[in-house]
């Protein structure tokens, strides 16, 4: 009998051990993709209580991880363990109504919560008759060992521990950044890019990267905004109640005084290869926004005086082995180069609102540094772990922008009556790859060790492979010939910077631009 028991007992611990090896995979997909690289809750001031509630979580999953590993949590420990195990159930019921609060879902993430829960629920049913049983015993926590399977499980609770103190970090740093509404830069000390207009400001993409940045620097200068999202719940708590939040143009009445309209909206291009239904969904999100913009041009009492339409120096396409002469606004694209053609058929939607009397404003983006999106929180990681790489031969461009100054170049060509046209948003010190590669690991005392040959990326990433190891030698004539001044004209500054996190406002009306922040250095 006491046989039979044993094995029961063995056999039991044994699934409770597999449903936590499959919640801990699950876990970490859903933190990771979802948490992580879709919705960036980590920069997310808006996000905070769900990260809190995360931290919470985790740090209790670790526990339970390490100490079912290696222990009998007899007598009163069975309590707490038990304790502990409902206060994950109440967290995980507060985390289900917090993210229908602040952001729409995808299906799959639903799905994936479903199948969690379902999980957790079957672990919980396992497990409960075992904390009976050692709740019968003497008080003590009893050192049981399971072999490798106790190692394993001790990773799995370092692991979910690593990640809960870096979520209580995150939500620590966006308290911290986050001042008190009475401490808010007050609008009478507007930005020196404000136009003083009583119209509100229409952005598309708000939620984004350089849009989100945008947001909060025209809602700090008192402006009134107007966002365009397919989310508005993530959008009104990013935003908060002064920012209009509409799902669709439809929802903005015609008499609505718009003043400018910025069109940040599309997917990612790095990212899904370049498939046909891929290429279709770029081109169809971008231009279907900017027609839609067009026509709402059309239908209001007053057309907007400006359009600012995001567009990207992947305008002048990139081949290999070719001259690499400095591009300014004038050069034109290459017809048959997919991102030379989307950004191509952007601009040319945009400017149909030309014929409304609209100065457009099209905005060839390079590459935009700065935390909470884009290419530069997963290239510094990669650098501060000494992972930084030169891509193929490395002499390739490598046009980049701060996001202090993209957001600032949007406010200049808002406000700049005479800008119209192309307008190239790149700094003006040009460098390479393989310096952009070093100057990035050297602002993290790291050096740069690693070569990524040309052949593997591009034989797995096809034409996408262009965007890595082909590059535009992008000039900023525009913008320097109508008198814009940088925050961050030079690599060094704007990465030192970076690396020390600084959050602090730019103060565009103190920046000028050193005497030689042109030199090419390629």
């Amino acid at each position: 009998m006491n046989a039979l028991n044993s094995v029961t007992a063995l056999t039991t611990m044994n699934a409770i051990f597999l449903l936590l090896s499959v919640q801990a995979a699950m876990g970490a997909f859903d933190n990771l993709w979802h948490h992580e690289l879709q919705a960036k809750l980590p920069q997310r001031p808006s996000a905070r209580y769900e990260l809190a509630l995360h931290a919470a979580r985790e740090a209790i999953y670790s526990v339970v991880f390490i100490g079912l590993a290696w222990f009998e949590w007899r007598g009163a420990f069975a309590g707490l363990l038990a304790a502990l195990l409902l206060a994950e159930l109440v967290i995980t019921l507060a985390d289900f109504l917090e993210e229908d609060r602040t952001r729409r879902l995808p299906p799959f993430e639903r799905v994936l919560h479903t199948v969690l829960t379902i999980s957790y629920g079957l672990f919980l049913g396992l497990l409960a008759p075992v904390l009976l049983g050692w709740a019968q015993q003497p008080t003590a926590m009893a050192f049981t060992p399971h072999g490798w399977v106790s190692w394993l499980l001790t990773a799995y609770g370092i692991g979910v521990l690593a990640w809960s103190v870096r979520n209580a970090r995150a939500v620590v740093r966006l308290g911290r950044s986050m001042a008190p509404p009475a401490q808010r830069p007050a609008p009478s000390s507007p930005s020196p890019y404000f136009h003083p207009a009583p119209a509100a400001t229409l952005v598309t993409g708000a939620t984004g990267f350089v849009g989100s940045a945008l947001v909060a620097d025209l809602v700090r200068s008192g402006q009134r905004v107007i966002v365009l999202t397919r989310d508005a719940l993530q959008a009104r708590a990013s935003f908060g109640a002064d920012v209009w939040v509409v799902e669709t143009l439809d929802a903005i009445p015609p008499e609505t005084s718009i003043d400018a309209i910025v069109n940040l909206a599309g997917a990612r291009v790095l990212g899904m290869p370049w498939t046909a239904a891929r290429r279709r969904t770029l081109l169809s999100g971008r231009v279907d926004t900017t027609v839609a913009l067009v026509a709402l041009m059309r239908r209001l009492q007053k057309p907007p005086r400006v359009l600012v339409s995001a567009s990207a120096v992947g305008f002048y396409g990139a081949s290999p082995g070719e001259s690499m002469e400095p591009l300014d606004e004038s050069a034109p694209p290459r017809p048959g180069e997919f991102q030379s053609d989307l950004c191509a058929a952007i601009e040319h939607e945009a400017r149909r609102a030309e014929a409304l009397g609209v100065r457009v404003v099209r905005m060839r983006f390079g590459v935009v540094l700065g935390h909470g999106g884009g290419a530069y929180p997963m290239q510094a990681l990669a650098a501060r772990l000494g992972l930084g790489a030169v891509l193929g031969h490395g002499r390739q461009p490598a046009p980049w922008i701060h996001l202090a100054d993209a957001v600032g170049m949007v406010r200049f060509a808002m406000a700049h009556q005479t800008l119209q046209g192309p307008v190239n948003a790149v700094a003006p010190e040009a460098v390479t790859q393989a310096t952009f590669a070093q100057a990035l690991a050297a602002s993290f005392g790291r050096r740069v060790w690693l070569r990524m040959p040309a052949l593997p990326l591009r034989t797995l990433l096809r034409e996408m492979a262009t965007l890595l190891l082909d590059g535009q030698n992008v000039e900023p004539g525009a913008a320097l010939a109508n008198g814009y001044r940088f925050v961050h004209p030079q690599l060094e500054g704007a990465l030192s910077d970076l690396a020390q996190r600084q959050t602090r406002r730019p103060q565009r009306h103190n920046a000028t631009t050193p005497k030689n922040s042109n030199k090419n250095r390629l």
